[in-house]
């Protein structure tokens, strides 16, 4: 059981965000939408769950707590990588928490989040590859995000950082025929120059990039060969359309004005509460079927094990006895 007083606080730095977008980017020529939800919203919090999860490696490293670094399977989730602690694969579950009355409730009382059950997608749960001893960690990002047309102009009027990108349709990221795209050109219709950033997989499905600067209302080749193309990002918010081509397609693919989103996550500050070996999960969780409300969903959208934040284990009682196993080990 948890109380109020053993919830870690980790601050929250931009280079987590920017880490986060990294990862998401990388990942979405692999990730599916789950339920219908949209490639934004998704992206969004592949972002945030990255951030929290480079913060708790942050802080480990931070406070000397030995763990080492495990990789997953490259296909299924490319470049993400578990830590392990005591030997144990440690798997970070994190909710974001964006709702501005929400955020403003927990920087004043954090112990509301004892309120909140820690949720894990029945399917994940049940997935193949893990072991009774595995652990899980919980925790919250409190963070904002600008998703509609008129908070990103507000956020950059402000000076914030956005992120903007266009997530491209199954056709482009997953073309059912490995082909490359060949004699593929982008052109802005612009008035000035753009930079923009294409990325996508290679005749390997290795992840590649390349960033143009687009000349206005001319066609530019793009020198990079891809087999697939993921997303484009867009260096600030374009004012025209840009267009690509490519034969294997044969119409453009034109992307308007307000077809892009920002992946930026203005994180404020990181909640660990607790954890439970993945046995001890099973054993004291309970179904909670899609579409209902919780303390970080409005409504759920899969079916989820639940078990209340209270029910966990501290965290700081754990890292101590790592650190005691790993002295004993080294004598």
């Amino acid at each position: 059981m948890i109380s109020a007083s053993v919830i870690i606080h980790l601050p929250y730095t931009p280079d987590l965000t920017e880490g986060g977008i990294s990862y998401a980017c990388r990942s979405l020529s692999c990730t599916s939408d789950r339920l219908g939800t949209s490639p934004l919203d998704r992206l969004r919090r592949i972002v945030a769950e990255a951030a929290v999860e480079l913060a708790f490696r942050r802080y480990l490293s931070e406070q000397k707590i030995p763990f080492t670094v495990l990789g997953a399977e490259p296909f299924t989730h490319p470049g993400h990588y578990d830590v392990a602690l005591g030997g144990h694969r440690c798997e970070v579950k994190s909710y974001l928490i964006s709702r501005r009355h929400q955020i403003t409730q927990l920087r004043q009382d954090p112990g509301l989040v004892l309120q909140a059950p820690a949720l894990v997608p029945l399917d994940e749960f049940a997935a193949e590859g893990h072991k009774p001893d595995d652990l899980y960690v919980f925790a919250f990002l409190l963070g904002l995000t600008a998703n509609a047309q008129a908070d990103v102009e507000r956020a950059l009027t402000a000076g914030q950082p956005a992120y903007l990108i266009h997530p491209l349709p199954d056709g482009w990221a997953r073309p059912a025929s490995w082909l490359p795209f060949e004699k593929l050109v982008l052109k802005s219709e612009c008035d000035t120059p753009i930079t923009v950033e294409l990325g996508g997989q290679d005749a390997e499905r290795k992840f590649i990039t390349t960033v143009l600067e687009l000349p206005p209302r001319m066609p530019f080749p793009v020198g990079q060969t891809f087999y697939s193309l993921a997303y484009i990002h867009a260096g600030h918010q374009p004012v025209a359309r840009i267009g690509l081509h490519s034969p294997r397609h044969g119409e453009a693919y034109v992307i308007q004005t307000f077809d892009w989103g920002n992946l930026w996550v203005y994180g404020m500050d990181i909640l660990l509460a607790g954890w439970l070996t993945h046995e001890e999960f099973r054993c004291n969780a309970s179904v909670l079927n899609p579409g209902m409300a919780t303390f970080q969903y409005a409504r759920t959208r899969v079916k989820n094990l639940s078990i209340p934040i209270t029910n966990l284990a501290p965290l700081v009682p754990l890292f101590e006895k790592i650190k005691a196993w790993t002295a004993e080990r080294l004598v």
